[in-house]
């Protein structure tokens, strides 16, 4: 069982409680406008030209060496109370490598971070495995998903709905793209989801990556924002006030 990975990140801080290592899965189904990560889109290797030149992101893993690797790590993750997160991209489209990988790691506290959009019985198997869901909320209104992300967000609503079922752990996530994702709309709309999410642990707001445009010319993509990046965006904290639950800004 292979699986590709773009980047393992060792004592990553936001991407789960504690100390963590996260391995960031190649391939995304969305296009969001913002994505900060655009060498992991693609599902396969490809060429990334840097200041040290060209270089190919992107490496086919073997199942059991990934989890061998971050086996080794447990103890190191164990004293800083962290674990591994499966990020991307969008871990749901290797749902079965990442499934192999979860099946063979020995006490280690493990997340899913993910956009919700893959195939329902792929990601319950995937939440099931793991200890947290990192859920990305981006944009409650359909017309405005498909707009900004190209995909409708139906999907995401109904694997929502199955994890607020299933009382699994859950961060629900919200990346703050100026007048985009920052509306009191929008964000009202988003603290109405998770209020029904039955194991909602926290809300984290992620602050607008501003340095992500550089990446694209590099993956040979081209980054055309929407919205005036000169903009400060507002994480609105007190529509999420009567979830009573933490409400972070990132």
């Amino acid at each position: 069982m292979t699986g590709t990975v773009f980047d393992i990140k060792e004592f990553a801080l936001f991407d789960g409680p504690g100390i963590r290592t996260t391995v960031f899965l190649k391939g995304c189904p969305l296009r969001c406008a913002w994505c900060h990560n655009p060498e992991g889109l693609a599902p396969g290797p490809e060429p990334m030209v840097g200041a040290g030149g060209t270089r190919l992101v992107g490496t086919v893993m073997d199942a059991v060496a990934l989890a061998e690797r971050l086996n080794r790590q447990a103890a190191v993750l164990r004293q800083g109370e962290g674990g591994v997160t499966f990020s991307g991209g969008e871990p749901l489209l290797q749902a079965a490598f990442v499934e192999e990988v979860l099946r063979r790691l020995v006490g280690i506290h493990t997340a899913l971070d993910t956009c919700g959009y893959g195939d329902s019985a792929a990601f319950e198997r995937l939440a099931g495995r793991c200890d947290l869901v990192l859920y990305d909320l981006k944009l409650m209104d359909a017309e405005a998903h498909r707009r900004y992300t190209g995909v409708d967000n139906r999907l995401i609503l109904r694997n929502l709905e199955l994890l607020g079922n299933s009382g699994r752990p859950c961060v629900v996530r919200v990346p703050l793209v100026p007048g985009v994702t920052d509306t009191p709309d929008n964000l009202g709309a988003v603290a109405e989801a998770a209020r029904c999410v039955r194991g909602l642990v926290r809300v984290e707001l992620m602050a607008y990556n501003r340095a992500a445009g550089g990446k694209y010319a590099a993956c040979n993509r081209t980054f055309q924002p929407a919205w005036d990046e000169a903009r400060e965006e507002n994480p609105r904290t007190e529509l999420f006030a009567s979830l009573g639950v933490p409400v972070m800004v990132l």
